[in-house]
């Protein structure tokens, strides 16, 4: 069965239904274009406009299937005009899930014409950046250097006989702006008063057993006075050969915390002062000499140590503070 180009397809047949059932041309086709609604060989232009209409010859059913019983056939419904009829059923739109991936669009002259130009930056949006490059790390905030004048310390001046540890520790712990107290381990041993053993007679059993006992009580006042939020300042003419006298023992007694600090100056000035004390002070110029050469085992030794031969008190106090202060920051190893 022919149709005319343009025109819309008949529906589907259904049981009792042929060809023959008609429906309406579409109103746009020409009338002279119109497919017959019915031919025959006994009426090639079709049926007499009066004349009533026969029934379609009914197909015979395909094998397998049982035949139609015959009868009466209803006649075909008729289709409503072309202006009333409802649009044809469209086919079922995918899911956007399941619908194919649509391959990309050509790139071409024609996708050319739309595309930005292209710029010498990246861009972000419409913002263009500027290149890229390496970032910095932040430069960390600088650290104050910490004040010893303010701070809590516990401070032991190591010297020969005439370097003047006495009078700069008590110097240092008077002009300092928080609680210090000045501890003298030669102080300490003249407590005794009765028996006293004079390391100027030699250094025998009673003496070291003195200096022992003068050094505990040292450290213990030191401790307590920082328990207490109270500085202090210690002083001893401690050997860096003799074990006995050596800084374990203040380490032991006063705590790991300790700040040792030497004060050295040359021979010339500690025998210049040695010759201004008097009493059990003071030592023979030999014993100086002897102490001050066994003190130059300080030197690399790691602990800070400070030539005062040319500096007054107050200038070798304020040199003190500047070594506790790198002291403070980087403790030293002892």
């Amino acid at each position: 069965m022919q149709h005319a180009v343009g025109s819309p397809l008949p529906p589907p047949h259904q049981p009792g239904q042929g060809p023959h059932a008609g429906w309406a041309p579409a109103p746009h086709q020409p009338a002279a274009q119109r497919p017959a609604p019915y031919q025959s060989a006994a009426h090639p232009q079709g049926p007499h406009p009066g004349a009533p209409r026969r029934p379609a010859p009914v197909p015979p059913p395909p094998p397998g299937f049982p035949a139609t019983p015959p009868g009466p056939v209803p006649p075909a419904p008729q289709q409503p005009p072309a202006s009333h009829r409802s649009p044809a059923p469209q086919p079922p739109v995918p899911h956007p899930s399941t619908a194919p991936q649509q391959p990309p669009a050509p790139s071409g002259p024609a996708s050319a014409q739309h595309a930005p130009a292209p710029s010498g930056h990246d861009a972000t949006g419409h913002v263009p950046l500027p290149p890229g490059g390496p970032v910095g790390t932040p430069a960390a905030p600088p650290v104050p250097a910490p004040d010893p004048s303010a701070a809590t310390l516990a401070v032991l001046l190591i010297g020969p006989a005439g370097a003047g540890k006495t009078s700069v520790a008590k110097y240092w712990a008077d002009h300092r702006r928080v609680p210090t107290a000045h501890i003298s381990l030669d102080d300490v041993r003249e407590w005794v008063r009765s028996g006293f053993a004079d390391p100027q007679s030699g250094w025998n059993e009673n003496s070291e057993a003195q200096y022992r006992l003068a050094r505990r009580t040292c450290g213990f006042a030191a401790r307590n006075f920082l328990a207490n939020g109270i500085s202090c300042i210690l002083d001893d003419a401690v050997f860096p050969d003799r074990p006995v006298v050596g800084l374990g023992g203040w380490k032991r007694h006063v705590g790991p915390g300790l700040l040792p600090v030497v004060l050295l100056p040359g021979l010339d000035i500690v025998l210049e002062r040695n010759a201004e004390r008097t009493g059990n002070r003071r030592l023979t110029d030999e014993e100086v000499a002897r102490i001050h050469g066994r003190m130059a085992g300080w030197y690399g030794s790691g602990l800070p140590i400070i030539d005062n031969s040319q500096l007054d008190i107050p200038g070798t106090a304020k040199v003190l503070d500047e070594v506790l202060a790198r002291a403070i920051a980087s403790p030293p190893s002892w």
